[in-house]
């Protein structure tokens, strides 16, 4: 039973490996390819199949699983010489005999008939694969019991026959069984990707073309209305004014694209967080007037984080001004920060709230019922520049409170960093 045992030891070691293997290979494939990594899973493979041999007393027979990983990286990877390269030089470490001769003979026909057949044994299907490596492993365990005189063996060829004609197919079967899923797993995931970014191209495309229209064919109908002669000439002002404004509008919504593929945030300043947002809120003070919307600060004093100004005011105007939006029939908008080893900034509406799919969805360009999403898309861009993060919670009918997190900048280091900007432009 010792043969058995360290056959079945042998296989489990493979099996783990290639599993291993897989699991590393996911963190490496940034700077190997999967063809690498199953490259070096077979090496290794080798190597420790040499290591675990067994040698019954009385014959110069040595037993292993190296056929194993030599058969499924011939047919899986298409590099059988190469490996039977390998397997003749550890081989001839060993001595040039009999043995070697035969190692030379049946891996080296069996690296180039691998080779030959490898793109043919890629097109078959993932069971015919799988059985496929079984019954070729099956047939050369098979014809090495005659070569080595197995037949003739006292009291252990029974073990011997069952280790090389059960054990040694069995292993090949259940190797390429897990390559099998790990192709599929890996293919399905590749597909998963590319459909994703499919649908956020197909989305972005969908809610820019959507937010651009509708300016243009204002501003086309008022160029139509232009080459009139009837037109009287404050008319004719009034109309190049509306297809300025509305081309503005399309300008904008593709600034907001570019902003949101680059914030372009060259350099960062410190930011006093209650002189910063209250020019926020006073900026929305007439739309908030106009929706009946109250809006209510609580400010921490001495608080500060580095940011661009520009970008930061940009990022809470379009969080605030859709939470203004979100109460058409009138409501409350908390402002307020709070610290503990990082500055938060909370926005808080009493609106309309959103379900967990919009809340899933933030960040993304999609249809809503105020346009395409690309204010919110530019605040997740920004923050994540500012190195901050954003927290949403919402609830239906009660509103919706967005919590943006940043570093902080201690207070003594901000009055002194103020200080030197101040002393830099005197």
């Amino acid at each position: 039973m010792e043969l058995t045992v360290y056959f079945f030891f042998n296989l489990s070691l493979l099996i783990v490996l290639l599993l291993s293997g897989f699991l590393c290979g996911e963190k490496l494939r940034r700077y190997w390819s999967y063809q690498a990594i199953c490259n070096i899973y077979l090496i290794i493979s080798l190597v420790i199949c040499f290591i675990f041999t067994y040698e019954i007393e009385g014959i110069e027979v040595v037993f292993d699983l190296r056929k194993v990983p030599f058969i499924i990286g011939g047919l899986y990877m298409g590099i059988g010489p190469f490996l039977a390269t390998f397997i003749v030089f550890v081989r001839g470490l060993l001595g040039i005999d009999y043995g070697f001769w035969m190692t030379v003979l049946y891996y080296g026909g069996l690296a180039i008939l691998f080779w030959r057949i490898a793109s043919w044994f890629l097109k078959r299907s993932p069971m015919q694969r799988i059985l496929f490596t079984g019954c070729v492993t099956f047939l050369f365990s098979f014809a090495q019991t005659f070569t080595m005189g197995i037949w003739h063996l006292p009291h252990s060829s029974a073990e011997v026959l069952f280790a090389y004609l059960v054990i040694q197919p069995l292993g090949a079967v259940i190797i390429s069984y897990i390559m099998e899923e790990i192709i599929m797993t890996i293919q399905l995931r590749q597909r998963t990707i590319k459909s994703k970014r499919i649908e956020a191209v197909e989305r972005m495309g969908a809610a820019i073309s959507h937010e651009i229209r509708n300016p243009l064919t204002a501003a086309i109908g008022f160029v139509q209305l232009l080459q009139s002669n009837a037109i009287s000439k404050e008319n004719h002002t009034h109309y190049i004014s509306i297809i300025k404004n509305e081309l503005k509008s399309a300008e904008r919504v593709i600034q907001d694209y570019l902003n949101f593929s680059n914030p372009e945030i060259k350099s960062m300043e410190p930011l006093l967080l209650q002189e910063e947002l209250e020019q926020v809120v006073q900026l929305l003070q007439p739309l908030a007037k106009r929706n009946s919307v109250k809006i209510v600060s609580i400010f921490s004093p001495g608080e500060g984080i580095e940011g661009d100004k520009q970008k930061f005011h940009q990022c809470f105007v379009n969080i605030m001004k859709n939470a203004i939006e979100s109460m058409p029939e009138g409501g409350i908008l908390t402002v307020e920060t709070e610290r503990t080893t990082t500055v938060s900034i909370l926005i808080k509406d009493t609106g309309s709230g959103m379900t967990l799919e919009q809340m899933t969805r933030l960040g993304e360009p999609y249809y809503s019922s105020k346009g395409t999403g690309l204010g919110i898309m530019v605040v997740y861009s920004i923050v994540r520049a500012m190195n901050g993060t954003i927290h949403v919670e919402s609830e239906i009918g009660k509103g919706t409170t967005f919590k943006i997190t940043f570093p902080s900048l201690l207070s003594n280091s901000l009055e002194t960093k103020k200080t030197e900007k101040e002393l830099v432009m005197s």
